[in-house]
């Protein structure tokens, strides 16, 4: 099976030793649907989450950073590539077990290479669930996740280890996996790039007995522990293998929370409604950046992005960029001395953009300007209308336009009858939205493509009747 068909679907774990001269090793914490107020750190009053908290405590949490799309596969294409989805092709929508596409093999992403993988290589609600357990003794999975595909499978490499994977064994795999690459690359004087990007707290939520029970905020907030709890032990490997001191830790999450989920699916906090659509609790994301002794702890409300990972990255480890039109911008000012941002703006495309619609928002500083509106059926879970999917898209002339800093919950419009300098504001706006969509260049539709069954991960490829004969 050709694994880079698929990586992009999520969710998986990549491990690199990379081969830089600069000495800085390299730890990127990504999760999965977790809203911008789902930790105790940004403000949510039942979560348990020290680990991220010492974090943020220790380090720099930004306020305003951004992913790229309301849902997974876009929003880490652009992570791992420095460019919006739109130029890769991971679009519309997600990929999934059997998909043709997948990230084109000319693009670079931000280790180039990875040496070793371990996890599943799609989201793990992409099969059937119903009669797996995700909670001890044997709770079952709440929901039925996807049916009519492959039970889902844990790979290591491009070796199917067991499928349908154990979800009560599952985190503590990846963090024994994890800690232990660390140690090694650390005992062999190595500079190392871990990438985690987590299930924890996508749907169906699952959590092994160290963390079951736990929470007073159910299966999310159980979940939400274990996630937390893995974190932990990432910092406790890179202190005892004494390289605490010589590593960025970034943690971060790829679209806002599945508000369709109720209880079960995070929360945005004063944000506007969640995954799926390209208001502020779509794709603004909790971000921490730490490095004891060259990160001091604060707090920044400069803009940043998912994007701006990869050229921060390289600049730091004294990588080359790769030779194609990058949208991501270094944050090494922002990171080093708390200072402002090279970002000027961010842009804001639905989970199926077009060239015909372009661009759904834009934010300029402060201010942001929705050119088209839509709910989604993943943020159906909130009493605003403007959320759910009853709400089609609705186009905007003049934009909708909004000062984030004052109304972060996107309900008050700023109106040009109250505001003198509205007009000059959307002037300036649409002068920057011209200009980038002047300079994208959309690239073929990967999920276009389609699905062939046949590329299903199955670890008994001749075995009859599929999918259901896939298990070992």
């Amino acid at each position: 099976m050709d694994i880079s068909r698929i990586c992009f679907s999520l969710l998986f774990l990549f491990l690199i030793c990379t081969h830089a001269v600069s000495p800085p090793n390299f730890v990127l914490i990504f999760a999965d649907d977790l809203g911008f107020g789902d930790l105790g750190c940004y403000g949510h009053p039942s979560s348990l989450t020290p680990n991220l908290d010492r974090l943020a405590a220790g380090g720099l949490r930004f306020l305003d950073f951004y992913s790229t799309s309301p849902v997974c596969s876009p929003s880490r294409a652009s992570l791992l590539t420095g460019r919006y989805q739109t130029r890769s092709g991971i679009y519309p929508g997600v990929l999934y077990p059997g998909s043709v596409g997948g990230l084109p093999l000319n693009e670079t992403t931000v280790a180039e290479g990875f040496d070793q993988f371990l996890g599943i290589p799609y989201s793990h609600d992409m099969g059937p669930c119903h009669n797996l357990t995700c909670f001890p003794p044997d709770i079952k999975c709440f929901g039925s996740c996807d049916v009519g595909t492959v039970l889902v499978p844990l790979m290591h490499n491009q070796v199917i280890k067991e499928q349908p994977v154990n979800f009560l064994e599952l985190e503590q795999i990846y963090s024994d996996f994890s800690t232990s690459f660390i140690a090694t690359s650390a005992k062999k004087k190595q500079p190392f790039f871990l990438y985690y990007p987590s299930h924890h707290t996508h749907y169906p939520q699952f959590a092994g007995p160290g963390a079951a029970g736990k929470t007073s905020r159910g299966p999310f907030g159980d979940s939400l522990l274990e996630f937390d709890s893995t974190v932990g032990k990432l910092l406790a490997s890179l202190e005892a293998s004494g390289v605490i001191n010589n590593t960025l830790v970034f943690f971060t999450s790829d679209n806002g929370p599945s508000l369709i989920r109720l209880s079960r699916g995070g929360n945005a906090g004063v944000l506007r409604c969640g995954k799926g659509t390209t208001y502020e609790g779509g794709m603004r994301e909790p971000a921490i950046a730490y490095w004891p002794g060259t990160i001091k702890p604060g707090v920044t409300r400069e803009l940043a992005s998912t994007l701006d990972i990869l050229p921060t990255i390289a600049r730091l480890a004294g990588a080359s960029l790769p030779h194609v039109v990058l949208d991501g911008v270094d944050m090494i000012e922002m990171l080093l001395n708390h200072g402002k941002s090279k970002r000027e703006a961010m842009m804001f495309y639905p989970y199926n953009p077009s060239e015909k619609l372009g661009l759904f928002a834009l934010r300029l500083g402060k201010y942001k300007a929705h050119f088209y509106t839509r709910g989604s059926t993943l943020s159906s879970g909130t009493p605003d209308f403007e959320c759910s999917a009853l709400s089609v898209l609705t186009p905007h002339d003049p934009p909708l336009l909004f000062d984030l800093e004052a109304d972060p919950s996107e309900h008050f419009p700023l109106a040009a009858e109250e505001r003198p300098d509205v007009p000059a504001l959307l002037e300036r706006i649409d002068k920057v939205k011209a200009e980038f969509e002047a300079s994208m260049v959309f690239g073929e539709s990967q999920i276009g493509k389609g699905s062939d069954p046949r590329l299903e991960p199955c670890c008994s490829p001749q075995c009859m009747p599929k999918p259901r004969c896939c298990r070992c």
